[in-house]
């Protein structure tokens, strides 16, 4: 990551975030879109059943594995929904979000939503901060050079080759999500640890009936590996052109919120199958300025936030997909 230098600010052109803000809400763009989502979750809950149903009448075949796909690409869906519900797109009030979160994700993909919510937070607060961001934060990959010099051994081997393993690394990330929820609720104190707990056992209770009554062992454990395998890509995949290979800004930059936001996001184009594919957060430079703006609202503040940054000399980086994965690979390959 690089520090992007931006024209001195006035003190006049701190309200810039405030002005931009009161344009997007004359538009009606922070409206809640309750029928929109309602018919997201309606699809979802339907689209799982009919897979459901192809696994029982194909039981103990070898075609039942033909499900495992689009069970994982059903999975990640459902976790735009979880992921909209978090930032109250779906319902401004917090019990609803919740219950909904609750859902979404921890009994349909097994993670802990109340985690995952202050986990998302702080990133959005701080996006690319090496300090705050828990998404930049050295773990397995690192995302700046600093990150890598006191490498040692295996960690130092990993980090050499961490753009070629990306990838395939990724096929890890939902194991990463059910091991970290079930860790974070184990210590955790909140007043809805009971709720969140009995919906995080529903799903491994259901998940694992389905396979039993389904498939033969053999067949369950190839089915997991690529049930799990290709969830984690998916997730991955959507989530890693947004912020990866962006700009750290300086204390100055970090301080103003139009800034904060905007220099340390791409947006993704291509289309509607874009959109859907990656559950509206390919319009990551609106999503971060207004995290509670409903998915389906994104694309028609788009424009009027590049105009807006055109017009006050505020760099609006968008790119295709294909290229903002040769962008993020080789940032990772620059870091190591």
């Amino acid at each position: 990551m690089t520090t992007q230098s931006v024209r001195p600010r006035t003190r006049h052109e701190l309200s810039d975030y405030a002005r931009l803000a009161a344009e997007v809400r004359g538009l009606g763009l922070m409206r809640p879109r309750p029928r929109y989502y309602a018919a997201v979750l309606i699809l979802n809950v339907l689209a799982l059943a009919l897979v459901v149903a192809v696994m029982v009448l194909a039981r103990d075949s070898w075609w039942v594995l033909l499900m495992a796909p689009p069970l994982a690409v059903v999975s990640v869906q459902m976790g735009f929904f979880g992921h909209d519900a978090g930032h109250r797109q779906v319902s401004r009030k917090a019990g609803p979000s919740r219950w909904l979160g609750f859902f979404a994700g921890n009994l349909m993909n097994g993670f802990s939503y109340d985690w995952w919510v202050a986990k998302h937070n702080a990133h959005h607060a701080h996006p690319n901060d090496l300090e705050t961001d828990p998404d930049v934060r050295a773990g397995a990959l690192v995302f700046d050079s600093s990150q890598a010099v006191d490498r040692r051994g295996a960690s130092a081997w990993l980090a050499r080759h961490q753009a070629w393993l990306f990838f395939p690394m990724l096929t890890l990330e939902a194991l990463n999500l059910h091991v970290s929820s079930v860790q974070a609720l184990l210590v955790s104190r909140a007043r809805h640890r009971g709720a969140e707990a009995a919906f995080l056992a529903g799903h491994f209770v259901l998940y694992g009936a389905l396979l039993v009554l389904t498939m033969t062992w053999t067949q369950a454990l190839v089915f997991i590996v690529v049930h799990k395998g290709l969830s984690g890509v998916y997730l991955g995949s959507a989530f890693a052109p947004n912020h990866k290979g962006m700009p750290i800004l300086s204390a100055e930059q970090a301080a103003d919120p139009l800034l904060r936001q905007v220099l340390t996001s791409r947006n993704v184009r291509g289309g509607p199958v874009v959109d859907v594919a990656l559950g509206g957060l390919n319009y990551q430079i609106e999503h971060h300025l207004f995290p509670s703006m409903p998915r389906p609202n994104l694309k028609q503040a788009q424009p009027v936030v590049r105009a807006f940054c055109e017009r006050h000399g505020v760099s609006y980086a968008e790119t295709s997909l294909w290229a903002s994965y040769a962008i993020v690979l080789r940032h990772l390959d620059d870091v190591a």
